[in-house]
């Protein structure tokens, strides 16, 4: 990637990171809400310090320390909060439709940017991103709508705060430690919630939260890295890039097919980025204050 232009890297690495937050939404697609939502949280982010754990003991002593202890403590409980939402979202509404709704997040970036990183978004960006979300609204039918599409909706929020956020971080700080410290500082809320609402789990509901567990693990880092290339602005729209993917597992792995006025939305969805592919262009899309 040390070829590529910051924005470059950063598109490619938030691309995939996508494909991989697909992934996990099929595995908690599959709970079918067999167990607690506190008990999904606590149960993946364990998993997750777990997988963490070697790679972060590789790193030197400098590069093991908690970058900046605040943000690191109100980004794990927004990993923490997200990961509630996405299971309860998940279970009680189509793949597509709630993960429509999750792509309100570059949507709140934007605001979320101008107000923490001082960023200066284009007119173009923001009525790209506002047609973006003409296309959420689309898919969020009157007659689709669902009580659990307000966590859907609390998803967004937490993931677009999580994604402004790490610009707050050392850049320094390799993306091991600061996934791993993150998950750490989950940990202790996460355990005292699943002991309250724990109830029995088969080892299929284990493997499945492995998966989700591993696959967000690879959004996260993807997220953090590509954050840490290019302007929160300038990647906002990639984000919509996932629901292309979800939309695709949908229909082979659920039979989820999208009618024509779904459809429509996602186009419209999508359609604001279209113009991106021009990848080593130097040009910034949007000023940035805090650089």
């Amino acid at each position: 990637m040390n070829k590529l232009s910051p924005f470059a890297a950063g598109a490619l690495l938030l691309l995939l990171g996508n494909l991989s937050a697909s992934f996990s939404d099929v595995a908690v697609k599959l709970l079918e809400g067999g167990i607690s939502a506190f008990q999904y949280m606590f149960i993946r982010q364990l998993l997750s310090v777990l997988l963490l754990f070697p790679l972060w003991l590789r790193l030197t002593p400098r590069q093991q320390v908690v970058g900046n202890y605040g943000i690191t403590l109100v980004r794990s409980h927004l990993v923490l909060a997200g990961s509630g939402f996405v299971m309860v979202a998940l279970t009680w509404l189509p793949l597509a439709t709630a993960n429509a709704l999750f792509y309100a997040a570059p949507l709140l970036m934007l605001p979320l940017s101008a107000w923490l990183l001082k960023e200066k978004p284009e007119r173009q960006k923001v009525l790209a991103t506002l047609t973006g979300f003409g296309g959420v609204l689309v898919v969020l039918r009157p007659d689709q709508y669902h009580w659990a599409a307000l966590a859907a909706l609390g998803c967004a929020f937490t993931l677009a705060l999580y994604n402004v956020l790490v610009r707050k971080l050392p850049e320094q700080q390799p993306v091991v430690s600061t996934l791993f410290w993150t998950g750490v500082f989950s940990l202790p809320l996460a355990g005292v919630l699943a002991a309250l609402f724990w109830q029995p789990i088969t080892t299929e509901e284990l493997m499945l939260i492995a998966a989700s567990a591993f696959f967000t693990l690879g959004y996260h880092g993807c997220a953090v890295a590509a954050y840490r290339r290019a302007t929160t602005c300038q990647l906002g729209l990639i984000e919509y890039s996932g629901l292309i993917f979800v939309t695709l597992l949908g229909i082979v792995g659920f039979d989820e097919r999208p009618d024509l006025l779904t459809t429509m939305g996602i186009v419209l969805i999508v359609l604001p980025m279209l113009p991106l592919p021009k990848l080593r262009r130097s040009k910034p899309l949007c000023d940035d204050a805090a650089q």
